[in-house]
C-alpha cells in the first residue's frame, strides 16, 4: 500500500490568496485607486474613526467605503448618512475577508474616478490579519480601554499593518493605559509601524492621520 499523502491545505490557501491579492493590487494601481484595509477588534471605534476621517477628506478626494460584517448593514448606513458612498459586504459567517472576496466587492462597488476605497474589515484581531486582501496599506485601530498589552497578545496584526491608530485617548485618565508601553510593544513587532494617537470623538490627532492618508493616495496615483 502506498504511503498516505500529507497535503498542506493552509499553505496552499494562503499561496493562492497571495496571488489573487497581487493581481488585485495591480488592477487598483492601473485604475489609480488606493485601497486601505482597516482592522480592529469590536468596539474599538472603527466606524466612528472612519466617519471622523471621511468628514475631513471627502471634499478633497473621491472616497468610498466597503463595510464587511457577518450580518447587518448598520455600518454601511452610518457611512451613507455622512454623504459618502458605501456598500455592505456579508461574509456568510466568515471572520475575515480574503483577496477574492475583496475583489468581488471592488468589482461590484466600481472604482471609476475613485481615489480611495476603505475596506472596513470584520471586527477581529486574528483572522483578518492572516489574509492579504489586496490592499495597498493595512491599518488597525487599538482603543485605550483595550489595554496597552495587545501587541504582545496579537502579534501578527501589528506585524502586517503599516499604521496603528490608537483611539479614545480622551479617556486615558480613566484607564490603566501606558502610551509609551504600547508604542514600545508595537515597535517590537514592527519597527516601521507609524502610530497615530487620536480621539475620534473630540477630533484630537485626526488631522495628522488625514494628512498621512492623503499623502499615501497621492503617492499611489503617481
Amino acid at each position: 500500500m502506498d504511503k498516505y499523502k500529507v497535503i498542506e491545505v493552509k499553505e496552499s490557501i494562503f499561496a493562492d490568496n497571495d496571488k489573487d491579492a497581487d493581481k488585485l493590487r495591480a488592477q487598483l494601481k492601473e485604475q489609480g485607486t488606493f485601497l486601505l484595509n482597516l482592522m480592529s477588534s469590536p468596539g474599538s471605534g472603527k466606524t466612528t474613526t472612519l466617519k471622523a476621517v471621511l468628514e475631513r477628506i471627502k471634499d478633497k478626494i473621491n472616497v468610498g467605503v466597503m463595510e464587511a460584517d457577518i450580518d447587518s448593514d448598520v455600518d454601511a448606513a452610518a457611512i451613507q448618512d455622512i454623504g459618502v458612498r458605501s456598500i455592505q459586504l456579508h461574509t456568510g459567517g466568515m471572520c475575515h475577508l480574503d483577496a477574492d472576496m475583496t475583489r468581488q466587492g471592488i468589482n461590484e462597488f466600481g472604482t471609476d474616478n475613485m481615489d480611495m476605497v476603505v475596506l472596513e474589515n470584520v471586527g477581529n484581531l486574528v483572522c483578518p490579519a492572516e489574509f492579504d486582501t489586496g490592499a495597498v496599506k493595512n491599518a488597525m485601530i487599538l482603543s485605550v480601554p483595550e489595554g496597552h498589552d495587545k501587541p504582545l497578545k496579537y502579534p501578527l496584526v501589528f506585524t502586517v499593518c503599516d499604521i496603528l491608530i490608537i483611539n479614545k485617548i480622551d479617556v486615558m485618565p480613566y484607564f490603566d493605559f501606558d502610551m509609551a508601553k504600547v508604542e514600545e510593544y508595537a515597535h517590537m513587532r514592527n519597527p516601521d509601524l507609524k502610530i497615530f494617537p487620536i480621539s475620534a470623538k473630540t477630533g484630537e490627532g485626526v488631522d495628522a492621520l488625514c494628512d498621512w492618508l492623503l499623502e499615501q493616495v497621492a503617492e499611489w496615483k503617481k
